[in-house]
């Protein structure tokens, strides 16, 4: 683990920005920060772990809605300043109910919504999915 943490570059602020991905189809699921206690316990497991800059606390992803991921694979840019992390996402990674928080296509005016919602967020979270 001393090696991985050699290799990181974390910001100003102790965090180092998460690329989210499906494992299985690859589909991008979320961006996320994690400071180095969110990626210790991410790597000790089940689930994968992050720091809420919102909230300024650390968050285990699917805490609420049980809409959990596990950690299949991590992966280091070559600048060590970015992580990638494939990971088996139980149901849904978007607090807003959809696969993907990557839902909305833009054509340069306009925001089209390409997914459907798998949840209703009103129902899953206590604060109705907002952040």
């Amino acid at each position: 683990m001393d090696t991985l943490f050699q290799a990181l570059h974390f910001d100003q602020n102790g965090l180092i920005p998460v690329v989210v991905q499906d494992w299985k189809d690859g589909q991008i699921l979320m961006m996320a920060w994690m400071n180095r206690e969110a990626l210790e316990k991410t790597l000790k497991g089940p689930h994968v772990t992050y720091w809420s800059r919102s909230r300024k606390k650390i968050w285990v992803k699917g805490e609420e809605s049980g809409h959990t991921q596990g950690l299949k694979e991590l992966r280091v840019d070559c600048d060590g300043d970015t992580l990638l992390i494939k990971v088996d996402q139980k149901k849904a990674a978007c607090h807003e109910g959809f696969r993907s928080c990557f839902f909305r296509r833009s054509d340069g005016s306009s925001l089209t919504v390409t997914e459907k919602k798998m949840f209703d967020p009103q129902k899953t979270y206590p604060r109705g999915g907002k952040i």
